[in-house]
């Protein structure tokens, strides 16, 4: 992909992360994402457009609102530069394919909203797992990984989270996941078929476990504290998105 390219999809991930942070701070709290506009979290005043420039006016303001001086969260920005940096490198593995690249970006998008909601408020909203999973199986009619993988895919995700929480609760009569889990993994699957649905678990599982007994080693906490497992599950599909096929290439070819 060329440079002339490459700076297309950091400017377009830029104003994307503007938008996905408004989803991060509305979804959850069953807001409209579209109206009312942008607005100050503190004094509710409305952002004009020339304050809502991406990473840009965030610098010129300090962080503050321009209104009532009010100091604005450092994410804004991040998940901008973040979504810019992650659309970037999407481009440079699916190259100039129309369908994957926006297969990939679309999941990209979603991944980082899922990510923000659930580190926030440990929920994975119905209204972006569920439209995602239909998405993907219809990307995957006209494009890779294939209709029949999409599917098997989204079945195999929703399967195989549905085994584990089913059989957490029968051992310790509590249950030990979130049906949220099961929709995002069964989201992921639609995007990038089933083959991906092994790799994703595994990676999110065994960084899961890491952090859990970190947790429990530098903060004292029980190590049946519930961790936001679905932003583990987006930080390992997103990696599956770029290197999964890869990996698993290199994997088998050593058995």
């Amino acid at each position: 992909m060329s440079v002339p390219a490459l700076l297309l999809l950091a400017a377009g991930g830029l104003m994307v992360g503007s938008f996905l942070n408004v989803c991060i701070a509305r979804i959850p709290a069953g807001e409209s994402v579209v109206s009312p506009g942008s607005r100050c979290p503190s004094c509710r005043t409305p952002i004009r457009w020339f304050d809502n420039v991406p990473v840009l006016s965030y610098v010129l303001l300090g962080g503050r609102c321009r209104s009532c001086r009010a100091r604005i969260g450092w994410r804004y920005p991040l998940v901008e530069l973040l979504t810019a940096g992650a659309f970037v490198l999407q481009g440079l593995i699916a190259g100039l394919d129309p369908v994957l690249l926006t297969n990939r970006l679309v999941l990209t998008a979603l991944l980082i909203v899922l990510f923000g909601t659930d580190f926030d408020t440990q929920r994975l909203p119905n209204v972006l797992t569920i439209p995602g999973i239909v998405v993907g199986l219809a990307f995957s009619a006209i494009g890779p990984p294939g209709l029949f993988e999409s599917a098997a895919g989204a079945a195999l995700g929703a399967g195989v989270l549905l085994a584990v929480r089913w059989g957490w609760k029968r051992a310790t009569g509590v249950d030990g996941m979130g049906l949220g889990d099961v929709k995002m993994l069964a989201m992921i699957g639609a995007f990038l078929g089933w083959r991906q649905v092994w790799v994703v678990l595994f990676f999110a599982s065994l960084a899961g476990a890491i952090i859990g007994l970190l947790l429990a080693v530098v903060q004292r906490r029980s190590l049946q504290s519930r961790l936001p497992f679905g932003a583990f599950l987006a930080l390992a599909a997103y990696a599956s998105s770029l290197f999964g096929d890869r990996l698993l290439d290199w994997y088998l070819n050593l058995c």
